[in-house]
């Protein structure tokens, strides 16, 4: 199942009005680089169960400050998902190829000091509870990484399609005793900056669609996950794009609303439908004026 028809034009759309507006000011790319590590760290680290706030986890990557009734394990998952962040940002400046290396090296920094063998492909078998499938014996997962290396190699999907299949081979391989799904979510965003898509977040709202898209791929129909990998590229250009402000700034709906032939509550709805390019900042809907206007003249 490919991306869907109107969800694969707007990202192509913004894709190209992004590139348009590059290079952005230092200034404005600096503060979405911080914003996008401070998401992604917090948001990845969520799904799996860290129960540090977005708030906490501005403070420990901020100020270095340690959080009272926290564990000693959740302060490293931050500053390691962070680091690991910034490893990636570095390597998609170098164009280097996705391989056992690369993918070794971020699970080293992202488990350090909370695995014994951080970066080492796990040596024993493991269940996952409530997964639809066993993850392979620990005696194939060096060849179905390289199956899957070779795979993107020869590619003849879109990035983003592959993003998302490569995001699920790491998942479904498990070459890790632990931390494959915060590794999994680097490498997709170290293999789209690569094509020149933003960083995506992958929400922790969203974390049951997010499972449930990843058993469907299981059971090798990955459509659902290449399209929810799909959205959240989308939300991404949206992010990136209402840094330049103008027709293009995130507005809060109600007073979106206000300049508008609708109620917050008809946006709201439209917003949930899909029917309005919106996104949920700190659990509020935003939209821009361009995306009132296009509905509008749909």
């Amino acid at each position: 199942m490919p991306i869907k028809k109107e969800l694969l034009e707007r990202i192509q759309e913004k894709k190209k009005r992004l590139a348009q507006m590059r290079p952005l000011p230092k200034d404005v790319m600096k503060r979405l680089r911080e914003e996008l590590r401070l998401l992604h760290t917090y948001h990845s680290n969520a799904i799996e169960g860290n129960t540090l706030t977005l708030q906490e986890t501005k403070l420990i990557l901020e100020q270095g400050i340690t959080v009272g009734g926290k564990s000693l394990q959740e302060h490293l998952e931050a500053t390691n998902t962070a680091d690991a962040y910034k490893f990636i940002e570095e390597l998609a400046k170098g164009k280097r190829h996705i391989a056992h290396e690369t993918i070794q090296e971020i699970h080293a920094i992202v488990t350090r000091g909370i695995l014994a063998d951080p970066g080492k492909y796990r040596i024993t078998n493991v269940r996952i509870v409530g997964a639809i499938k066993t993850p392979p014996d620990y005696t194939k997962v060096a060849k179905l990484m390289d199956e899957l290396f070779e795979t993107l190699k020869k590619s003849k999907y879109d990035p983003i399609s592959m993003a998302a299949l490569l995001h699920h081979g790491i998942v479904a391989i498990h070459p890790f005793i632990d931390g494959n799904g915060r590794v999994a979510r680097l490498v997709t965003n170290l293999y789209l900056t690569q094509h020149g898509y933003p960083p995506i977040v992958l929400r922790k709202e969203d974390r049951k669609k997010y499972y449930g898209a990843l058993k469907k791929a299981d059971q090798d129909d990955p459509g659902a996950f290449i399209n929810f990998i799909a959205k959240a590229v989308d939300e991404a250009l949206t992010f990136y794009l209402s840094a330049s402000g103008g027709d293009d700034e995130l507005l809060p709906l109600g007073e979106l609303a206000k300049t508008s032939p609708y109620s917050q509550e008809y946006l709201s709805l439209l917003a949930r439908q899909g029917k309005l390019d919106a996104i949920k900042i700190d659990g509020v809907w935003h939209a821009s004026r361009r995306a009132l206007r296009r509905y509008t003249l749909v």
